[in-house]
């Protein structure tokens, strides 16, 4: 097998709106490449990527998958991402590993939602690209028009590339501007242009000519000046331009018909940059890749299996990493014992001697590797920039159905966790659920089903219940309790007074004393606070944990024989929860800051809904064509946000939430709460 480095090493990743069509073009790909003797469908479950249970059944991407495959005797590393906004994890990583992307758009849609956010996230990271217009077979199809609306909406420096020759059924091929040759069938053949195109032909050849042009002085005097411009300089300054991301071509392709998808490949080919001209992000800055540098490659995707075990992708950005040797994982710390390598085409594992600088592999079993992690050698370390994932704005808990379930449930979910970097576990002390938080709803039944059919974890998804907490708002001077009992022999006393202030932050409760006159023994002190701090898991309203309240050990009173450390324990919690009840104890719920980035035409409508859902506007800060709303809400209003802000916008804007603070709960409300509570209570006591 012919090694492939540095200068023959692509790695493209597809980007796009869902439903674009990016599993159909990666099939397309791998059949003219001759990967596969047949094109799979998402349809039927049978593309090489979609290989997940899980993307076979709801027929949409949900993994970030590898197809590697030969053309013109280079390798191209396709990295098939998924479209649906729930798995932007997948998209991140995806990039972090790219040279360049293709961006498909629908012929019918144009620019949406998705397509718009891959475009911004291909801004900030810098990566150069190619514009598709796919599904040009469609009924309806139009190029012309899906090319200005993609103009109208990415930016003029959007150009047409090709034209398509026909659409819907009549969709026959592509017209290549620069050579003025048109390509039809399958596999394509090069033709004279059609003479009803000929004049549009050129037309959109003046266009991409003068856009060119524009990037090079000498050019454009050339251009300006009437002079013809030789297609090398042509094809030199337009790969020069791409690379810059000054220029973006726009091409047109049947993936499902395999029309057109020959001259993508040709264009990925010949314009866009091989894994030689991507400078290596580090911690310390940027450096130029070399296949005889050090060895620095970063993990960016973990699955666990429960049959293959533990498998790491990684992609070698320096130096070579050869199976059954040693390696050293600079973000832990630690050496990492590197077994047999493979070269990942969907599911299937093809075992190779080495992973070269530029290329892409996966290795199993490692031991303290995860996402995100950098693999170099100890004595020449190089860390490289992690992946950057978003954070998750989605919560809900998990149940487990069955005995033998919760048992299995908290492995299960830290292996999810491991799988993936947006998928945060954690457990809400005020409520005692199990807290799984994602990117949306889709995300997290994923989740689930992936639990049950990897792990054998059958679990339910809820909404959480908000962790509300209770504390008072006027001080108790003296709360007080005597312990006493006779029963023959030794009996039990213990007697503490308490003064409870409440705290103007609200924040954790705390303990004090101040005894004068030895009225409680100093060895009784830790009992007393032990038995304040055991109340504070119940306040006297609803049963919520308390908050925001000092509590003073002032005064008591004690007996030689009869005090014990357990009688001044029930005497300092039953002293704390009969002066909760003298402080006019109220309600908080958890308050959170909200900021929403929304298009300017959908501010007023986001602003308003704010307002049904007891929310305080803080400020608005409009960066272009967007707004950046900030706001504080109850978490109880915002727990299903997430759904709630796509059916309004259809995707268009993006929220983040963090818990800021706690506040009274007003009290119309706390009186349903209360009543909730008690009747909660009352169920569990009778079983």
């Amino acid at each position: 097998m012919p090694k492939y480095g540095l200068e023959n090493t692509q790695n493209i990743v597809l980007l796009s709106h869902g439903g674009a069509g990016k599993t159909s073009l990666s099939e397309a790909m791998l059949f003219n490449a001759g990967a596969n003797s047949r094109m799979g469908k998402v349809d039927d479950g049978s593309s090489t990527s979609d290989y997940d249970p899980e993307e076979a059944k709801r027929r949409i991407s949900i993994n970030l998958s590898l197809l590697p495959l030969i053309w013109r005797e280079r390798k191209i590393n396709i990295i098939d991402v998924p479209g649906y906004t729930d798995f932007v994890g997948e998209v991140k990583a995806g990039m972090r590993i790219a040279n360049a992307a293709l961006i498909l758009t629908d012929s019918i849609s144009g620019v949406e939602v998705g397509t718009e956010m891959v475009w911004n996230y291909c801004e900030e990271a810098k990566l150069p690209r190619l514009i598709i217009i796919n599904k040009m077979d469609r009924e309806n199809a139009d190029f012309l028009k899906i090319a200005e609306n993609i103009k109208a909406k990415l930016g003029a420096r959007c150009v047409p590339m090709q034209l398509a020759i026909g659409s819907h059924t009549s969709f026959k091929g592509v017209i290549d501007l620069l050579t003025m040759k048109a390509y039809t069938g399958t596999p394509a053949k090069e033709s004279e242009i059609p003479a009803e195109l000929k004049a549009q032909a050129e037309a959109s050849r003046e266009k991409l000519t003068e856009s060119i042009a524009e990037m090079d002085d000498k050019l454009i005097e050339k251009y300006l000046g009437g002079e013809q411009i030789g297609m090398e300089e042509l094809t030199k300054t337009l790969r020069a331009g791409i690379a810059a991301g000054r220029i973006v071509p726009i091409l047109a392709s049947s993936a499902l018909q395999n029309i057109g998808v020959n001259r993508v490949m040709d264009t990925v080919f010949e314009y866009l940059p091989a894994a030689k001209d991507q400078k290596i992000s580090t911690t310390t800055g940027e450096v130029e890749p070399s296949e005889n540098g050090p060895l620095a490659a970063l993990v960016f995707k973990t699955t666990a299996d429960p049959y293959v075990g533990k498998l790491t992708y990684l992609r070698v950005f320096s130096g070579v990493i050869t199976s059954n040797s040693q390696v050293y994982n600079a973000t832990q710390g630690a050496a990492e014992r590197i077994g047999q390598l493979y070269q990942m085409r969907g599911k299937t594992q093809e075992p190779v001697a080495e992973i070269r600088a530029g290329d892409i592999g996966a290795v199993s079993k490692l031991n303290v590797t995860a996402t995100g992690d950098t693999l170099t050698t100890q004595d020449k370390q190089v860390k490289l920039t992690p992946i950057v994932f978003p954070t998750p704005i989605f919560q809900e808990a998990v149940y487990p159905k069955t005995k033998t379930d919760v048992d299995k449930m908290g492995s299960a979910l830290t292996r999810l966790a491991e799988e993936d970097p947006t998928l945060k576990v954690h457990r809400e002390l005020g409520t005692g659920e199990t807290i799984l938080s994602g990117m949306g709803d889709t995300h997290l039944g994923v989740s689930a089903e992936k639990m049950l059919r990897k792990f054998g974890v059958n679990v339910e998804l809820a909404i959480p219940k908000i962790a509300y907490r209770e504390t008072i708002t006027i001080p108790v001077p003296k709360a007080e309790h005597k312990h006493k009992k006779q029963s023959g022999g030794h009996g039990q006393y213990g007697h503490a007074v308490l003064e409870l202030t409440p705290l103007p932050d609200r924040g954790p409760c705390e303990f004090t004393e101040r005894v004068v006159g030895g009225r409680v023994p100093r060895n009784f002190f830790p009992a007393v606070e032990k038995g304040v701090v055991e109340a504070y898991n119940s306040g006297g309203l609803a049963g919520y944990p308390v908050i925001g309240i000092r509590a003073t050990l002032y005064d008591g009173s004690y007996h030689e024989v009869d005090s014990s450390e357990i009688c001044f324990k029930i005497a300092g919690s039953q002293a704390f929860k009969k002066g909760m009840l003298e402080g006019r104890p109220i309600l908080l719920e958890p308050v959170m800051n909200l900021k929403v980035t929304v298009p300017n035409d959908l501010t007023g409508d986001i602003i308003s809904d704010l307002n049904t859902k007891r929310a305080r506007v803080m400020g608005m800060n409009p960066q272009g064509d967007t707004n950046t709303i900030e706001a504080q809400a109850p978490l109880s209003e915002v727990q299903r946000y997430t759904i709630d802000l796509k059916s309004m916008t259809q995707g268009r804007a993006t929220y983040t939430l963090a818990f800021d603070h706690y506040e009274e709960v007003p009290a119309n409300i706390t009186q349903k709460l209360v009543a909730a509570r008690q009747a909660e209570m009352a169920e569990k006591e009778k079983e």
